[in-house]
């Protein structure tokens, strides 16, 4: 059997090649074909696509069916769909204690988002803002559109900060959320009213006004990447602001959480997954229009469509099906 993967040749090239065969089979693993594996467009594009360190492996989470499983593997029965934190290969090999299994009725291609919302699911388990409190989530990429849908259905009050304006409509349309072009500085009934903004544009403008709208002892968490400068801001006018209105200026760094779930952490990023699909399955994070599927055999044309913003939706998919 052929089995084959993506890979990051040069800068601006990916290529789908023939890989070898799996590696011998662990105790403690599961093995089985990919159906959908999730394309990032922030990591992937930004570290590996126009990178500089060739060949690269891209792809971190994937839908897959498990059709082998290691000796020391119980309660796991072949046929069975999960999602795991894969690459962008024809087949997914990997702990079984890290692979979570999709609900019944959960399309695949919809279970393998649940990876980009567990970014800022660790967000949501370490707030100490509390349902009922105002959030603004800057920037509705992908990440940013998530962390609106799944801090709404956790029941805090969600403005959703879009600048373009297509985007602004498109998310608007299909979350049912509230969305503008920018942080409502001049709005009283929310500057000085707000709990947290989750900062997912990584633009040092949105921070600075993330910083200014939050109320006293307000949170603003950085979820985005701050891939390259885009201003000529002072670091001083962030310090003031944090200073002078006691902000909480964090990391939305997501592996704050532990991976594994454990008596006295109960919170992980296992469980946020889980969280994840259980919502998806149940339709309260909204995703229809905003999937676009590619086929791995020309990943050329997806990360192109991406770089130079021509692609369709929010949520670009590989289907292996199409191989």
């Amino acid at each position: 059997m052929n089995h084959y993967a993506v890979t990051m040749t040069a800068k601006e090239k990916a290529e789908f090649l023939a890989t070898g065969a799996p590696q011998t089979l662990n105790p403690n693993e599961i093995r089985g074909k990919t159906l959908f594996s999730l394309i990032s467009p922030g990591t992937e594009l930004n570290c590996l696509y126009c990178g500089n360190n060739f060949p690269a492996a891209p792809g971190y989470a994937a839908v897959f069916i498990a059709e082998e499983t290691g000796s020391e593997v119980k309660d796991i029965e072949k046929g069975t769909v999960f999602f795991c934190a894969g690459n962008h290969r024809s087949f997914q090999q990997c702990d079984a204690a890290g692979a979570v299994k999709v609900p019944p009725g959960l399309l695949p291609e919809k279970a393998v988002i649940a990876r980009l919302t567990g970014v800022s699911m660790t967000t949501l388990m370490t707030t100490v803002a509390r349902p009922g409190d105002m959030v603004i989530i800057s920037g509705a990429g992908p990440v940013g559109y998530l962390a609106a849908q799944i801090f709404s259905v956790s029941g805090y009050e969600v403005l959703i900060v879009e600048p373009d304006t297509d985007r602004r409509a498109l998310v608007m349309k299909i979350s049912g959320l509230k969305a503008v072009d920018k942080i409502p500085l001049e709005d009283k009934s929310i500057v000085g009213k707000v709990a947290l903004v989750v900062e997912c544009s990584g633009h040092e403008q949105a921070v600075l006004d993330a910083c200014r709208v939050v109320r006293k002892r307000g949170e603003v968490v950085m979820v985005g990447v701050p891939w390259q400068r885009k201003t000529e801001l002072y670091a001083h006018e962030i310090l003031y602001e944090v200073f002078y209105k006691y902000v909480v200026l964090r990391s939305g760094w997501e592996w704050e959480v532990p991976a594994q779930s454990s008596d006295f952490r109960p919170h992980s990023i296992h469980s946020g997954y889980q969280t994840a699909l259980k919502w998806l399955a149940e339709d309260k994070v909204k995703l229809d229009g905003l999937i676009t599927l590619h086929s791995p055999s020309n990943p050329q044309e997806a990360y192109q469509a991406l770089l130079s913003r021509r692609a369709n939706g929010l949520f670009q998919i590989f289907d292996w099906s199409k191989v």
